[in-house]
């Protein structure tokens, strides 16, 4: 049998330099160097993929996956075929817990970003063995996805489950959840849209909880404020309950975007 660009590669044979693995899958940086250099949030990683990860990317990608360029500006309601709410998941992982919520919420729909792609590959498997049609994955810096691709008020939703920790002092500052994230957060989210965190670094949690309830944007659902109890929707994974067994604790957040309303004119003449 012949090997295809889009078939998985043999053992021991290499790609000619400069042919990407999936020509018609995720690039490997999508929005090149169009953008300013900045810190990055996100450290992206190359593990194995496997069989299976690649199959579904071959198949998949064309159809359900969009790469983050910051020039293409994408109809969600195109892009999903449906006017169903739209929340965006910010890092995966393997995919497991994105494909249980969609699956128990099919009139939901999530555009989840990571750049791990082994996980993109997971994802889009179990999506198609699901039978989900209400997932789409995007490749690339969700930054640049919120700024440059996604209009005002389009998404009902945010989740970032577990995000890099960056636990060195020194590398606070690549932490996702900041002051300047959530203000363009805030724009691409319709007043009373959800905006749920979760970690199991508790200095982490603190930053979201202490970042989270000072912006004006955004208001605890809990009454008293503090963290909330992981909601029903939130599947609890595998890694999440290992790491319970082991004594970590895991904080969820629940904040709503407020809607602002306009102060009252003084009347002409006044």
């Amino acid at each position: 049998m012949s090997d295809t660009p889009n078939t998985p590669e043999a053992p021991g044979r290499t790609r000619p330099k400069g042919v990407p693995r999936f020509p018609d899958g995720p690039q490997p940086d999508p929005a090149g160097s169009h953008f300013e250099r900045r810190i990055r949030s996100f450290q992206p990683r190359r593990s194995r993929v496997t069989a299976g990860q690649a199959d579904a990317l071959a198949r998949l990608w064309p159809k359900w996956g969009l790469d983050i360029d910051g020039h293409k500006i994408p109809d969600l309601g195109e892009l999903f075929g449906n006017d169903h709410p739209v929340v965006l998941e910010i890092g995966f992982g393997m995919g497991e817990a994105t494909a249980q919520m969609a699956a128990a919420d099919p009139d939901t729909n999530i555009l989840a970003v990571d750049v791990h792609t082994p996980g993109q590959g997971n994802l889009l498997g179990l999506a198609d063995r699901g039978g989900l049609t209400n997932i789409r994955v995007a490749n690339g810096d969700a930054i640049i996805l919120l700024r440059e691709m996604l209009g005002p008020d389009s998404l009902d939703g945010l989740r970032v489950y577990f995000p890099d920790p960056w636990p060195k002092k020194r590398h606070h500052k690549r932490r996702l959840i900041q002051p300047e994230f959530l203000s363009l957060a805030a724009t691409r989210l319709r007043p009373g849209a959800l905006v749920h965190c979760a970690t199991d670094w508790e200095p982490y949690a603190e930053q979201m909880l202490e970042v989270l309830t000072a912006h004006p944007d955004f208001e605890n659902t809990q009454p008293g404020g503090g963290f909330a109890p992981r909601p029903g929707f939130r599947p609890l994974t595998r890694f999440e309950g290992q790491g319970l067994d082991k004594g970590h604790v895991v904080n969820d957040l629940l904040f709503r975007r407020v809607q602002h309303t306009a102060e009252p004119q003084p009347p002409t003449g006044a």
